[in-house]
């Protein structure tokens, strides 16, 4: 039976989100909130109902915003509540601030125990920018060391938000869950519309289906949309046929037509993942209107190779990462080549979690065996002469490829990004957490007490000091308790150089990477020591060398086999021993020129993935 949504007017529907730090217990509360509604059965099974991959029940976090209408009476009244579970992770905050333009108020939940983390501050201010209605929910008051009137008063002087507009609840075991759905109702707007007007649609999310097509999630800004009307993409212009609309509740169920001011989803036939951009306008054949703003695109903060493990599968890999940069649309991607690993892509990611993500759903989803390559950030160069300018048609450029990394005389200066970092922490680490942030080449900003016993710490860090192993540092650096988050604030002047890998005195491309001058020789030293256990030996040596321009830096060597050539001489003149030592010398110089180093794939894997994980 397909549900009627036309008896839900425009005052009886809300539109919100829930946002919070990691783990501080967004998809548990969504699970009540399910439950409470009647949209699932209540059973103890009922864990991450909303997490639909398999990537988010394996590591227990959210990655995708997940969409789901509840129908709820209250005073005798039949409500529409639209609700979006969002991820907390820093690298995921692209969804976030995407899946609050089809709110307008939000659930800012703080666990009880933890209070407000570096994520609440970050996940706050996004929904403050946005003008949404903001309901502080304490959860987790169920805890042996809970402490709700503390985190009350931290909400009251971080976020200005008055300590009695707090909803303290337990979403594990449903205490005082009714009263958030209650809030919703009489503190968050209904959605500004006019069903009057000619259809808008916001595509806001989408997905692929290997049957269907393209599944787009929408918001309904003004008028209607049923099966069988034609639409228009404002993106392409092209024209398509709607197949199906209805809710997701929290699966698919169609209905007969979508109002304004309604969430759900459409399916018109759309068989090219290219064609459904997330930010899309949609609206009636023959009634045009003024496109909605759409999104402010994702800005990449890391790129990583990524190659097909055996070239063969260049093509199904090639489809794959199409359909999975549908649904995760903050990834960009560029065509790339490498002399040892053969066609493959340069992709950006808004973080190293969210490229291990990506890289997990493609083996998962789509079978995919890739190798990736260190990560890194995108520098610029500003250059020197107007020849180049010229030759590039901009006197900044963008340098996502180490191995086109320009030389010092091409350019005036090199330009490293940086981000303001927040941590917040019990102020015990202080001292630990600011000497690992100056040896990270930080500028401090801001320190403020949120409370007696906690920290906040703003810093200016270059983005490549950060982005592979400094959450783990901090970690471990104060026992699990301090958080982090990070917002980009754009270039600095650094000094900047690009490092080559030599293979006795042949570069390796796919190794080069770009460091800071003072970090050189520290970083060079560790490639050749990973180098020098991962490569075989051969019947000469291998000089393992990182250099800077002519100038080596770090030096290993991988000893050759040797036979020994000594072994039938007993006693007699050591001339003898000296001769027959300078011809096996001599033979090994001469194999060392002819030599050619096959450096074996597996080596180059292991050395790209324990530079990552360093």
């Amino acid at each position: 039976e397909k549900p009627d949504m036309s008896k839900f007017l425009v005052e009886d529907i809300r539109n919100f989100s829930i946002i919070a730090h990691v783990d501080h217990g967004k998809s548990t509360l969504a699970d009540r909130l399910l439950e409470l509604t009647g949209t699932i059965d209540k059973t103890k099974n009922n864990k991450q109902v909303l997490d639909k991959l398999q990537v988010e029940r394996e590591r227990g976090i959210t990655v995708k915003a997940q969409t789901a209408s509840l129908f709820y009476s209250f005073q005798g009244k039949q409500y529409l509540l639209n609700l979006i579970d969002t991820p907390g992770h820093v690298d995921f905050s692209y969804e976030v601030s995407r899946s609050l333009s089809a709110c307008q108020g939000v659930l800012l939940v703080v666990d009880a125990n933890e209070g407000i983390q570096a994520q609440t501050v970050a996940n706050f201010f996004l929904a403050f920018e946005a003008q949404l209605t903001v309901i502080p929910v304490i959860n987790k008051i169920d805890l042996k060391n809970a402490d709700p009137d503390m985190v009350e008063k931290q909400i009251e002087k971080v976020f200005d938000i008055p300590s009695d507009e707090c909803i303290k609840i337990s979403a594990k075991l449903g205490t005082n869950v009714e009263s958030v759905l209650q809030a919703v109702i009489e503190r968050i707007p209904p959605p500004k519309v006019h069903r009057k007007n000619p259809l808008r649609a916001l595509v806001f999310d989408s997905t692929f289906d290997q049957y269907r097509g393209v599944i787009a999630n929408v918001a309904l800004f003004d008028g209607v949309v049923s099966k069988g009307d034609k639409i228009v993409s404002a993106h392409n212009q092209k024209t398509y046929e709607v197949n199906e609309v209805g809710v997701l509740n929290p699966n698919e169920k169609s209905t007969h037509k979508l109002y304004a001011g309604q969430v759900g989803y459409l399916i018109a036939g759309m068989k090219d993942v290219t064609e459904a951009q997330i930010g899309d306008t949609l609206y009636l054949h023959n009634h045009p209107v003024e496109p909605l703003p759409g999104f402010k695109s994702a800005k990449p903060m890391v790129f990583a190779g990524m190659y097909p493990v055996d070239q063969s599968e260049y093509n199904n890999l090639k489809s794959a990462i199409e359909k999975l940069t549908l649904n995760d649309s903050s990834v960009t991607v560029h065509r790339d080549s490498s002399l040892a690993l053969g066609a493959g892509w340069r992709l950006g990611f808004l973080g190293l979690l969210h490229m291990e993500v990506f890289n997990q759903r493609l083996e998962q989803e789509y079978n995919a065996a890739v190798i990736l390559t260190t990560p890194t950030v995108p520098y610029k160069a500003v250059l020197s002469s107007a020849k180049l300018i010229k030759e590039y048609r901009q006197k900044e450029i963008t340098i996502i490829n180490p191995a086109q990394f320009p030389d010092k005389p091409k350019v005036t200066e090199y330009l490293e990004p940086i981000v303001l970092g927040t941590i917040i922490t019990p102020d015990e680490y202080t001292g630990k957490i600011m000497m690992l942030c100056q040896a990270r080449r930080a500028v401090q900003q801001n320190m403020m007490f949120i409370d007696q016993s906690r920290v906040m710490l703003k810093y200016l860090f270059p983005l490549n000091e950060i982005v592979v192993d400094f959450y783990d540092s901090l970690k471990s650096l104060s026992s699990g308790y301090a958080s982090f988050d990070y917002e980009d604030a754009g270039y600095q002047t650094a000094e900047l150089v690009k490092m080559d890998i030599l293979l006795n005195g042949n570069i390796v491309e796919e190794l080069v990477t770009i460091v800071h001058k003072d970090k050189a020789h520290t970083v060079g030293k560790t490639i050749c020591e990973r180098l020098k256990d991962t490569l075989p030996r051969q019947l000469f040596e291998i000089a393992i060398q990182a250099a800077i321009g002519s100038k080596i830096v770090a030096r290993e060597t991988v000893k050759p086999y040797r036979k020994n050539v000594l072994a039938k001489c007993y006693g007699g003149d050591i001339t003898r021993k000296m001769k027959l030592l300078k011809r096996q010398a001599e033979g090994k110089k001469r194999m060392r020129k002819i030599g050619n180093i096959e450096v074996p794939k597996d080596a180059f894997i292991k050395v790209l993935k324990t530079q990552t994980n360093k």
